[in-house]
């Protein structure tokens, strides 16, 4: 499956985004991940959404970012609001784990 992110962009401090990640696959049977990675930093989880929908988010994430899935669509989005300069990375989906997107930028300034 080839998994394509978009939405990142440029934003300032305290402004939100909203980036979607389109399979070209099913999803529906797949749990789905978003991950960043900043410039001299390791990969890192951001967001975990189950077959169900039940989410689950790393503390950096908590309270300000949301992932949502449309099995319909086979897509899987992030909001995210109030962003801080230390969100700004590049952010992949990943579906189970084991398909990777290309990411996309997003910078926080």
């Amino acid at each position: 499956v080839q998994l394509v992110e978009s939405g990142g962009g440029l934003v300032q401090p305290g402004g939100s985004l909203r980036l979607s990640c389109a399979a070209s696959g099913v999803i529906g049977n797949y749990a789905m991940a978003w991950f960043r990675q900043a410039p001299g930093k390791e990969r890192e989880g951001v967001a975990h959404i189950g077959r169900y929908g039940e989410p689950t988010y790393t503390d950096a994430a908590k309270g300000r970012f949301t992932i949502s899935r449309d099995n319909a669509k086979n897509t899987v989005y992030l909001q995210m609001n109030s962003l801080k300069s230390e969100d700004a990375a590049l952010y992949f989906c990943s579906r189970d784990f084991a398909d990777w997107g290309q990411g996309t930028q997003v910078t926080v300034s």
